[in-house]
């Protein structure tokens, strides 16, 4: 895997890394009022190719992100596409790729406010394996922290602030011996993983947490539920989920464009089903990476080439 990455978008142009810097007292850096996004691009060996997945999705939540900080931006989806082609051309990466792009409250000067105040896009991108290592047998625990509410820090937007939150949970569990932990809501119901949407598959159906229960509206979570009923012949439920269903779930996976698709065989001590990766999981695990790396024409629209014509 290679350092990366050596070029980013910065001040509206693309320039060496080691230029993409803010000062000190740059804003966001003292009150999180900055937004983010993560996408991945996935090398196809066998093309020569290099696949960005869903990328109008993800800059489409980034711009409204950006929308609930107040921001205002000069950029549509598409041409923060252009900016991030030719970046990745620039960088010329020949393998798996993570692409952040991050728009922040720029002006230097003290105060607690999003009004009057500048606004600017840096983006970059280097190559990035698995956020999870045991991708096939995670195990999890419940987290002491609540997620936030949508009426504190809105969890429908990937604001640099609230990602405390997450940084509370993922430590917690990982110098506890975990792999990764569920987070519950303030109604007591599961919300997500510290920064994955979560699923269960009981009796045959899958099922997931609303929006409405404080969660990232995730474009992996979107896919997933379209391949699961298009694809694998699988019913979804959206509903609010209680604690203890988790312990009696067949099968249980988090999903997320860092974390891509995990399966998880021990929540809390108590194996999930038969405490090894499920039929289903390892159905939409095969038919996700194989869709991420362009490999199936009827999902190709999401793929965008980095290398060859644009379609």
């Amino acid at each position: 895997m290679s350092a990366g990455p050596s070029y980013a978008y910065f001040e509206g142009k693309i320039v060496p890394i080691e230029e993409a810097k803010v000062s000190v007292m740059t804003h966001t850096l003292h009150y999180g009022t900055g937004a983010f996004g993560g996408i991945r691009a996935y090398w196809n060996d066998q093309a020569e190719e290099l696949y960005i997945f869903r990328p109008l999705d993800h800059f489409k939540r980034v711009l409204n992100s950006a929308k609930l900080l107040l921001m205002d931006l000069p950029y549509t989806p598409e041409s923060m596409l252009d900016i991030l082609l030719e970046l990745l051309r620039k960088e010329n990466y020949r393998e798996d790729t993570y692409i952040r792009p991050l728009v922040y409250k720029s002006t230097t000067q003290i105060g607690v406010r999003l009004h009057d105040l500048d606004d600017a896009l840096t983006m970059f991108a280097l190559p990035f394996g698995s956020y999870i290592p045991n991708e096939e047998g995670a195990k999890v625990t419940f987290s002491s922290w609540r997620r936030i509410d949508d009426n504190a820090i809105p969890a429908r937007g990937k604001i640099t602030g609230a990602y405390a939150n997450s940084a509370l949970i993922k430590t917690d569990a990982a110098l506890s011996g975990y792999d990764e932990a569920l987070v519950l809501n303030q109604d007591g119901h599961i919300s997500e993983g510290s920064a994955e949407n979560f699923f269960m598959v009981r009796d045959g159906v899958a099922i997931t947490s609303p929006i409405t229960a404080n969660i990232l509206e995730g474009i992996t979570r979107r896919t997933i539920i379209q391949l699961l009923t298009e694809k694998l012949g699988i019913d979804v439920e959206v509903r609010p989920i209680d604690r203890t269903e988790v312990f009696v779930a067949d099968e249980a996976f988090f999903c997320g464009t860092g974390v891509q698709v995990v399966a998880i065989t021990e929540i809390d001590h108590r194996l999930v089903g038969s405490g090894t990766m499920g039929p289903v999981v390892g159905q939409l695990r095969d038919l996700y990476f194989n869709i991420v790396r362009g490999n199936i024409d009827h999902y190709r629209s999401w793929n965008v080439p980095v290398y060859g014509p644009q379609v």
